[in-house]
């Protein structure tokens, strides 16, 4: 992916030097859509917990919320591993460069629609941190919070991608962002608040099948942002394509069931199959057309 040399955005703030410190009470963390919980089900598989179980509790409001932050200096861990390190400085260079990249596009497409457009800001942590939606920590995974119009984003994510998701690559990991951007376009288009409200009224099974659509049209939003950024700067290389389609492909929920359980249990999707995940992306990517992206009308996804 071509990318360096590109603006970086002003809109990033680092705070990989704190790490919040558990304490109890806490407001639960609400995650406004995106990749975080399907990372989160990958550890509880890993730790040999059951996904479908964790999944449920997600969707039950009056579940235990997590642990509330304090502050503490980083761990002497981190300041080994990161203290001037030039691969990792380098890898904060790419997601400012690729946040500013989803401001001159989702600038332009606001424009095109009479619309202007609110940038979002995006953090950068170790650990955990204190999000608008609550208390995070890296398990979760990237995700978008709607009430501070803000990304998390826990670097480590991008070692998991490549490690456990075999998922490697710049414009894989560039498709991770641009997802969780997806998230907040549809917060300014008002498609989220409409989203949210129809599941307060709607079954269990009915409430994932309107997140799963949710899902898919950010995924639809990344390849719109792709097609526009490459028009605007040319930063699709070869292979890059063939790495964002693995990851969209590595994350579908069906993949991720079986891998953990040895089968898939459709009703509980909340996020698509690897195949859903990989055609809408494609489908923006290849259209560049807003109009195009209507997963909520869409027979077949």
């Amino acid at each position: 992916m071509r990318w360096e040399g590109g603006r970086e955005s002003d809109n990033v703030e680092d705070r990989e030097g704190e790490a919040g410190m558990p304490g109890r009470g806490g407001p639960p963390l609400i995650l406004g859509g995106g990749l975080g919980t399907l990372a989160i089900v990958i550890v509880v598989a890993l730790l040999g917990g059951d996904p479908l179980a964790f999944l449920q509790q997600v969707q039950n409001p009056n579940a235990p919320g997590p642990m509330q932050p304090g502050r503490e200096p980083p761990p002497a861990e981190f300041q080994e591993e990161h203290h001037h390190d030039p691969a990792h400085e380098e890898l904060k260079r790419f997601v400012r460069v690729v946040l500013a990249d989803t401001e001159d596009v989702w600038e332009q497409v606001f424009r095109e629609m009479g619309k202007s457009y609110r940038r979002p800001k995006l953090v950068m942590y170790f650990r955990h941190t204190q999000a608008g939606c609550g208390f995070a920590d890296s398990a979760v995974g990237p995700f978008y919070c709607p009430a501070d119009e803000t990304v998390y984003l826990d670097l480590g994510f991008f070692a998991e991608m490549r490690d456990r998701f075999r998922a490697p690559g710049e414009f894989a990991e560039a498709y991770v962002i641009a997802h969780e951007i997806g998230h907040h376009v549809q917060k300014l288009l008002g498609t989220m608040g409409r989203v949210d409200s129809a599941r307060s009224r709607a079954t269990k099974i009915e409430a994932n099948h309107l997140s799963v659509r949710l899902e898919l049209q950010a995924d639809f939003y990344a390849g719109v942002w792709a097609n526009r950024a490459n028009k605007m700067r040319q930063i699709i290389e070869s292979g890059d394509v063939e790495a964002a389609l693995r990851a969209a492909n590595a994350i579908g929920d069906d993949r991720l069931q079986k891998q953990a359980r040895g089968f898939a249990v459709p009703d509980s999707f909340t996020h698509g199959t690897s195949e859903q995940r990989s055609h809408w992306f494609r489908r923006g990517l290849e259209s560049g057309d807003m109009k195009q992206g209507d997963t909520f009308n869409a027979r077949n996804l």
